[in-house]
C-alpha cells in the first residue's frame, strides 16, 4: 500500500478527480500507459441501484479491451489522464479503507507508474501508485455497449450518489481541465449524446462545474 516513505499515492481516473480522497497533502496531474478508460462498469450502489444499474468508469488494460471493442467507434489512442495524490502518512490507513468502501463494487487495486510531460517529454512522475480497476472478470464488468445505447442509459440512470448523467458532464469537464492534451473521445461522444437527449426530452441541463 506504501512506498518506501511510508506514502500512500492513489491515482483517481473518475469521480476521484473532482471528489478527491481526504488527507491528501499533493496531488499530480498525469496519464496512464497501457489502459483504456470506458464506462464499461456497472453501478448499482452509485449512479443506480440493484434493479436499474447505472455505469460508471473502469481501466481495461488494452490487450484486455481488444476482446471487447468490436462496437466500439473509438480506436485506443486516447490517453488516460487523472490526478495521482498523495495521502498523509498518518492517515494511509484511514483512507485506503474509505477508498475499499468506496470502491467497492466490483474494483481491484493494482500498482502502476503515472506519466507526464516535463520540458516537452515524457516521464514518469508519480511511482508505484494504487488504481481501482474494474476487470473484466469482476461481475460488475459489462463490457462494451453500442455508444447511444450508452448514452440513454447513463442519461436515464440514477442512484444514491445522484443522477448517472451528472456524473459524465463532470467527469468529461474535470478530464478537460487536466490538461492542453488531455482529450477524451469517448467521454466526448457521450457528453454528446447526452446533452442532445436533455434538449430533445426538454429537460434541465445541469451546470458546468466551476
Amino acid at each position: 500500500m506504501a512506498d518506501e516513505a511510508g506514502a500512500y499515492k492513489v491515482f483517481g481516473y473518475g469521480s476521484l478527480i473532482w471528489k478527491p480522497p481526504p488527507h491528501a497533502i499533493t496531488e499530480v496531474h498525469g496519464f496512464l500507459k497501457g489502459y483504456d478508460r470506458r464506462f464499461a462498469q456497472s453501478s448499482s450502489d452509485h449512479r443506480g441501484t440493484p434493479e436499474n444499474p447505472g455505469r460508471v468508469v473502469t481501466l481495461i488494460h488494452v490487450e484486455d479491451w481488444q476482446l471487447f471493442s468490436s462496437a466500439d467507434p473509438f480506436p485506443e489512442d486516447d490517453i488516460v489522464w487523472g490526478i495521482a495524490y498523495t495521502i498523509d502518512p498518518k492517515y494511509s490507513e484511514e483512507v485506503k479503507a474509505y477508498l475499499d468502501y468506496r470502491e467497492k463494487d466490483g474494483y481491484t487495486e493494482e500498482t502502476i507508474d503515472v506519466w507526464g510531460i516535463v520540458d516537452g517529454k515524457e516521464q514518469v512522475v508519480v511511482r508505484n501508485a494504487t488504481v481501482y480497476v474494474g476487470r473484466p472478470d469482476n461481475p460488475s464488468f459489462v463490457g462494451c455497449e453500442p455508444i447511444d445505447q450508452l448514452a440513454r442509459h447513463i442519461w436515464k440512470s440514477e442512484g444514491p450518489s445522484g443522477k448517472n448523467k451528472e456524473y459524465l458532464y463532470k467527469l468529461a469537464e474535470s478530464v478537460k481541465a487536466l490538461a492542453p492534451e488531455s482529450y477524451d473521445s469517448h467521454l466526448d461522444a457521450l457528453e454528446t449524446r447526452v446533452k442532445a437527449l436533455d434538449v430533445s426530452e426538454n429537460v434541465d441541463v445541469i451546470p458546468t462545474i466551476p
